[in-house]
């Protein structure tokens, strides 16, 4: 089998092929997580110690509330260019290619100034420490170097999604394997040679993240294929760019609604003390682990979704969705059980305290066993994006996850003052609101799924007619780089109407 055909994601069998997909995807975000534990790790090393760690806690869900808004672009960008691919559309897929790079760096500097500017103000909305307080103090100084390595982390996620679009979900690993290692031998130097706890954490971070940046653009600039990045034809394509954006930006507004929510719940949690914040923070790394699995079979679901949606293969789409929670449940049960399993010396390696240590075990057993229930929300998502429906998944996360945390924080805790109990009760509000919402995704989903194989079946009837004409008409296109008019663009006959799916 060529490289060319293992990439290709219509073709196949598909289990196996999803299976392999998705394994280094997984390994690329189980990094990450190692990486951002070695980050609390080695300042949990430091003189402050547990004030440095709570301080980089802190800041987790605000930065996500941030950050996630635009990382959802990448969803659509995967999206749109996993779907040109499948159809064929070559000079679709080049445009947006381009358009993606393009956004990367307009958003990545957008975000620097306004992490820069709100870091602050924001801490002291969540009540993070008083003005003027050691945690509030390194919290700030903290996420503003972070924010100084967006520009980097923007053009990274884009550009692994550019090549995850196209089968290559190997190389953006091993550019985030190079990265996180420099990340550690640089913490290691900043916090325990040159005693800079959170700030040589967060220049540790920032370097790491501009040096995985330029890895993927390389990687880029090299392709043979239609994926392949030129500087001079960087550019915004207006009907990529609107392509992109119909789809992404539902996305992100989805990931930030999940991230509010967690900063609420991040403000409870910070009412609970330093020992909690602690043992708050320290679960999250573990969890994280599993987290990141689930989000590879996101990633996996669409992406195969979305070139078969373009391919008009419509067993392979239901397969695919189905294959995904297959592989979901499998992963998430099995990372819980051996987690649970050594939870205790996995938590010791950030906290010291029989305090912190009893909270995140608390934490950790009820979010653990039931993360698959997120997992499965998230690839019922997936099904549904891939396709091309992106309004209605948005706002089911907004009334199912935000609103009802929401509600579960301001009614349902003040009802019991046992602080004990309170804390098991704040981490209940997760798995609630993940069953509620995969079951409003599932409902939507039927009658998504009609009306998208009735269209195809339609385009079927059509296609057998236009194939010739179609297919002389993208030789011409391939050549034809520089021209976005809609007359133009349409060459195969890959599905048009996705545009409107959620109206």
């Amino acid at each position: 089998m060529t490289n060319r055909s293992k990439r290709d994601l219509c073709v196949g069998p598909l289990l196996p092929k999803m299976f392999f997909y998705a394994l280094p995807v997984i390994a690329t975000g189980v990094l990450q997580v190692l990486y951002n534990a070695a980050d609390t790790f080695v300042v949990a090393l430091s003189p402050v110690g547990d004030t440095a760690v709570a301080a980089i806690s802190s800041t987790g869900s605000l930065t996500a509330l941030i950050v996630n808004l635009f990382i959802g672009l990448c969803t659509g960008v995967l999206t749109v260019v996993a779907r040109h691919i499948g159809a064929h559309h070559h000079k679709r897929v080049r445009q947006s290619v381009h358009t993606a790079m393009m956004i990367s760096l307009i958003c990545g500097v957008f975000l620097m100034v306004t992490g820069l500017l709100l870091s602050k103000p924001l801490l002291l909305l969540m009540g993070t420490g008083a003005d003027g307080s050691v945690v509030l103090e390194k919290a700030t100084l903290y996420i503003r170097i972070y924010f100084l390595g967006m520009p980097g982390f923007m053009v990274y996620n884009f550009g692994a999604a550019i090549l995850r679009a196209a089968g290559d979900t190997k190389r953006p690993l091993w550019f985030l394997a190079l990265s996180g290692l420099a990340n550690v031998l640089l913490n290691l130097l900043f916090v325990l040679g040159f005693k800079m706890d959170v700030a040589g954490v967060g220049i540790a971070t920032i370097t790491a993240q501009y040096i995985s940046a330029v890895l993927v653009v390389i990687a880029l600039m090299r392709e043979k294929s239609n994926i392949r990045l030129e500087p001079s034809h960087l550019r915004i394509y207006r009907k990529r760019l609107s392509e992109i954006l119909r789809l992404g930006i539902p996305s992100g507004i989805q990931s930030s609604l999940f991230a509010f929510s967690n900063v609420l719940i991040q403000s409870t949690i910070n009412s609970f003390g330093a020992a909690h914040m602690a043992a708050a923070g320290a679960s999250s790394q573990i969890e994280n682990i599993v987290y990141t699995a689930m989000a590879a079979f996101y990633t996996t679901t669409m992406a195969f979704t979305s070139q078969n949606f373009g391919a008009q293969k419509k067993r392979r789409i239901r397969q695919a969705n189905l294959y995904g929670h297959l592989l979901d449940a499998t992963f998430a049960i099995g990372l819980a059980v051996i987690i649970l399993l050594f939870a205790r010396p996995l938590l010791g390696l950030f906290l010291d305290s029989e305090v912190s240590m009893q909270a995140a075990l608390v934490r950790l057993r009820i979010i653990t066993l039931t993360t698959f229930l997120c997992g499965a929300m998230d690839v019922q998502s997936a099904h549904l994006r891939g396709l091309g429906f992106s309004i209605v998944p948005m706002f089911t996360t907004l009334a199912g996850a935000c609103g009802l945390r929401v509600l579960w924080i301001t009614f349902v805790l003040p009802m019991f003052a046992d602080e004990a109990l309170r804390w098991q009760l704040l981490f209940f509000c997760y798995p609630i609101t993940w069953v509620i919402t995969l079951c409003a995704h599932l409902i939507y989903t039927r009658s998504a799924d009609r009306r998208v194989f009735r269209l195809l079946s339609d385009n079927e009837t059509e296609n057998t007619a236009t194939e010739e004409t179609a297919e002389t008409e993208e030789d011409t296109l391939v050549m034809d780089f520089d021209d976005d008019s809609d007359e133009d663009d349409i060459v195969a006959p890959a599905p048009t109407f996705s545009a409107n799916t959620d109206e």
